[in-house]
């Protein structure tokens, strides 16, 4: 075994002449120092894991919830402003709902022009199949608005007047209900029309997971309630803007009546959280980084002390300055490639199983999954070497220059 590790190293040494034989020093001393130096490598495993998986599982969690977003980008949302009854913020009646009234909703309708304003509101009811039971969203809409946000995959929409209903895709799933089936729903049987197409998250409706109702439907059984929001669609999307002021003018002039957002806006919020996010994240592995590097350049201010009178031989027979420098930095170098190398393993394993662990979880039920490691993994794997590497060689420069510096005398002479 001894044989076999003078062969190597000798090899080493043929590489390039002088830098082989420094090089082959380093390696000797790590080994020698098996245990400091697999320590100080563990540093920088621990720190390019933590910045390359937390780069995978942000990349990662973006895509995800991209997927989940409906492409509603023709769509203005109107809802009601909240009205504050109260200065204190922890009084729950400083967050006191209204409602939009068949006035507003002609106010809107003129100001709005030719495109289409659909009002809606949204309840909830208890849904029973079979020994399945369970509260779900309800979302009313009248009947002819209904084709301009829905699509049936299966059936129909439900007649104008009639006990039938529309379920969404992923509530169809998980009770199993097909169109022409019956469910009970707030305690009557009523038929299932159709059910929907996976629709995805959305600014206005999200009816994956609801069962749709006519208005008439539901006024027949419940006190007509007001509108929770009316949703707009503007097929010309360049008159969104012109759109919003339009309706802001009509009820915001005096005092904040209404709330008037479009997808936009809310996925640019989305995407300013996702980048503090990001930042923060960066910042938990740049600590780690930092402690790895601390941790190098204690080991290698170690080295270099025990190693007083070995440098003092090598400057008396004849090493230049920059040559012991190149020695400490090679040792620097290589705790630095092989924590590097092992942290964006370990990253790549970890990121891939927390996001599966995340997806299984958070968006359990829509339908995603793990996208991959995908080129932006892979800068993270990369950025996260990257950072490893130059964490090493600049925690090795000021041990290395400090060896470089010592006069050979003076270093001969320490025990």
């Amino acid at each position: 075994m001894a044989g076999r590790t003078d062969d190597a190293d000798r090899g080493v040494a043929g590489v390039k002449g002088v830098a082989g034989i420094f090089l082959t020093f380093a390696l000797r001393n790590l080994r020698r120092h098996w245990v400091r130096s697999g320590l100080a490598a563990l540093g920088i495993v621990i720190g390019v894991a933590a910045v390359a998986t937390l780069g995978i599982l942000g990349n990662n969690l973006i895509i995800l919830f991209s997927g989940l977003v409906a492409d509603v980008s023709d769509t203005v949302v109107v809802t009601p402003h909240l009205a504050a009854a109260s200065g204190d913020p922890f009084d729950p009646r400083s967050a006191l709902a209204g409602g939009l009234t068949e006035r507003d909703l002609d106010k809107i309708e003129r100001a709005v022009g030719p495109y289409h304003a659909v009002p809606l509101f949204q309840t909830a009811e208890l849904l029973e199949k079979g020994r399945k039971k369970g509260y779900v969203p309800v979302i009313v809409l009248h009947h002819d608005d209904m084709p301009v946000l829905l699509e049936v995959e299966d059936g129909a929409l439900p007649p104008p007047s009639g006990n039938s209903v529309l379920v969404g895709s992923l509530l169809a799933d998980e009770a199993e209900v097909r169109a022409g089936g019956r469910i009970t729903l707030g305690g009557e049987d009523v038929r299932v029309a159709g059910v929907l197409e996976e629709r995805g998250l959305g600014i206005d409706i999200n009816p994956d997971y609801a069962v749709v109702v006519t208005h008439s439907w539901y006024t027949e059984r419940h006190p007509e309630p007001a509108y929770d929001r009316v949703v707009v669609k503007v097929t010309d999307l360049g008159d969104i803007p012109a759109v919003k002021k339009a309706i802001e003018d009509q009820f915001n002039r005096r005092t904040e009546v209404v709330d008037v957002l479009d997808s936009r806006e809310i996925l640019e919020l989305f995407y300013q959280t996702y980048d503090a996010i990001s930042i923060f994240l960066l910042g938990i592995g740049g600590v780690a980084l930092f402690v790895a590097g601390v941790s190098i350049l204690n080991v290698m201010i170690i080295s270099v002390t025990e190693r007083f009178h070995e440098i003092g031989v090598m400057r008396s027979i004849g090493a230049r300055r920059s040559e012991v420098m190149r020695m400490f930095l090679y040792e620097a170098l290589i705790l630095g490639v092989a924590g590097s190398f092992i942290g964006g393993a370990v990253s790549t394993v970890t990121g891939m199983a927390v996001t599966a662990s995340v997806a299984e979880t958070v968006f359990a039920g829509y339908g995603t999954v793990p996208t991959g490691l995908g080129p932006e993994g892979i800068g993270s794997v990369l950025l996260g070497m990257g950072f490893g590497l130059g964490t090493a060689l600049l925690s090795g420069m000021y041990p290395a220059w400090k060896a470089s510096r010592l006069d050979p005398i003076e270093a001969l002479r320490y025990e």
